[in-house]
């Protein structure tokens, strides 16, 4: 039950790698803060740059791993961002990515190709299989005027086993092969930031993440509360700039804090 001074009307925004799980292994005490978050009122939304998973895919991680039973509504990745900024004319959609794009493509109505003589847009995102010739097919298919979308600039993300590249490492090497900047859709950009804005019901906000210059910097561009959690790629917190509103050494410790 909530506490008397629980905003029950607000809204809590957390990242997903490095605060609520590493890899395929839970943040100690996440099952129970998002539980005590949950009861309490507030609503919880997952906002990630990992553009790999459809949604369905990324609550089901969250259920597995946490316990807590999250819907594929509150599940908003760097993917769907990218997927609501296509237009109707923007396809065929030559991708580089999983299942995540795939699923925002096909939302869109757009039909995907692998030609790069074709592609009238072309979205890169984290990429496990990523190759030379599909770099050389996005560099191409840019090169030839198609509109250019990074799902996040993140160059790298947490695993268990330590950093692996991120999306932004992609996005980097087919903007330097082709020499043109993309349009980026996930945190701290516009597309994502709109996409929670319209989700977001009456009450403070409280952005939750590991990460100064995208959960962090979004918060900031929006007037959000934030709150760094020592769990992921920021170990001392005296260089983060911006500066947070807090740190917490684990989401566990995120039911306190709100009042709970």
């Amino acid at each position: 039950m909530a506490g008397e001074n629980v905003p029950v009307n607000g809204t809590v925004i957390l990242d997903l790698d490095g605060v609520v799980y590493i890899g395929d292994t839970a943040i100690a005490g996440a099952g129970a803060a998002l539980r005590s978050l949950h009861d309490a009122g507030l609503q919880l939304l997952f906002a990630t740059n990992n553009s790999w998973r459809t949604r369905s895919e990324g609550a089901s991680k969250i259920e597995r791993l946490t316990g807590y039973p999250a819907s594929p509504e509150q599940f908003i990745s760097s993917s769907s961002a990218a997927g609501g900024m296509l237009r109707p004319n923007d396809g065929p959609v030559l991708f580089l990515g999983g299942p995540g794009i795939a699923e925002a493509i096909g939302e869109c109505g757009l039909a995907v190709t692998e030609d790069p003589l074709t592609a009238r847009s072309v979205i890169v995102g984290v990429d496990f299989g990523v190759d030379y010739a599909k770099l050389t097919a996005a560099m191409r298919a840019v090169g030839n005027g198609a509109r250019f979308i990074g799902t996040n600039h993140d160059a790298t993300f947490p695993t268990s086993d330590g950093l692996l590249p991120g999306a932004g490492a992609i996005v980097a090497a087919v903007s330097t092969a082709a020499g043109q900047e993309p349009e980026l859709a996930g945190k701290p950009f516009e597309p994502m930031r709109a996409r929670l804005r319209s989700m977001l019901g009456d009450g403070p906000v409280w952005m939750v993440g590991d990460r100064p210059d995208t959960d962090l910097a979004m918060a900031e561009i929006e007037g959000w509360r934030s709150v760094l959690v020592l769990t992921g790629v920021v170990s001392d917190p005296a260089e983060v700039c911006p500066a947070p509103d807090a740190v917490l050494a684990s989401i566990a410790d995120l039911p306190d804090h709100v009042g709970i």
